[in-house]
């Protein structure tokens, strides 16, 4: 077991509140009709204007912010 620092563990609460911003941000125009490409690019100016940057976009090829299923779907569909 790793022990984190009292610096990393102010990172990692702060990060976590951008995650539930983040969340709670973009569910707020969740409706049908939208699509996921316009949550994702909410979330995605969301996080820049919190001079952040999306983990997922990028990371092993993934194309977006958000890892989004939609109804009963399993992650990646």
């Amino acid at each position: 077991m790793q022990y984190k620092s009292n610096e990393e563990i102010e990172l990692i609460r702060e990060s976590s509140l951008l995650v539930s911003e983040t969340l709670t941000t973009v569910a707020k125009h969740i409706k049908p009709g939208v699509t996921t490409q316009y949550l994702d690019s909410l979330a995605e100016e969301f996080i820049h204007s919190k001079n952040a940057i999306p983990g997922f976009k990028g990371y092993g090829g993934f194309p977006s912010s958000l890892c989004i299923s939609i109804n009963e779907e399993v992650v990646h569909g």
